[in-house]
């Protein structure tokens, strides 16, 4: 049974709030997707922050109508698996990963704001670090400065307990 008109009003409102808060979509055509194949992909997902809907295509059309995912409205075509995520490449290495080992799910195209990607921009995506791994990549490139002046300022102390050390030894090698 259809949806009757509030229902679809429903229903734009809450893609549109999905929208507003989304930093990367992915679609992929899923037919012929197993349900035991689609259960672990909506599982992969809700791991890596991914919300994953099936929308109606139209509705899906006037939910992104005046964003900055409209130019992708026009890929909107088939039977559409919509991957949205605050992180910009979380949707397209979730379902890039996913489409590798089963066939059946074909990307067919990607956005983030005002950026429309086709299969080939989304699959560079999905090979970016996500932004936590970037984060600590940035993170371990400003601490190791400081790591570097804190061993170098132990090594002060240390050459000279060496040297004393050194002398001790000598001493003692020289009284026996």
């Amino acid at each position: 049974m259809g949806l009757n008109r509030q229902e679809k009003a429903d229903m734009i409102k809450e893609i549109s709030e999905i929208i507003a808060g989304t930093e990367g979509l992915v679609i992929a055509e899923y037919r012929g997707l197993t349900v035991d194949a689609a259960t672990k992909l909506r599982k992969e997902a809700r791991e890596n922050g991914v919300q994953l809907r099936v929308l109606k295509n139209t509705l899906a059309r006037r939910a992104v109508k005046d964003t900055p995912f409209e130019g992708l409205s026009d890929q909107f075509v088939g039977p559409l698996l919509y991957g949205f995520s605050a992180d910009p490449v979380a949707p397209a290495k979730v379902m890039a990963n996913f489409a590798k080992t089963n066939p059946q799910l074909v990307i067919k195209a990607g956005a983030m704001p005002n950026n429309v990607l086709d299969v080939a921009g989304v699959e560079k995506l999905a090979t970016m670090p996500s932004r936590d791994e970037l984060l600590a990549k940035l993170m371990a490139t400003m601490n190791e400065p400081v790591a570097k002046f804190v061993r170098t300022l132990n090594e002060v102390p240390a050459g000279f307990v060496r040297t004393l050390a050194a002398v001790r030894d000598a001493k003692e090698q020289a009284a026996a």
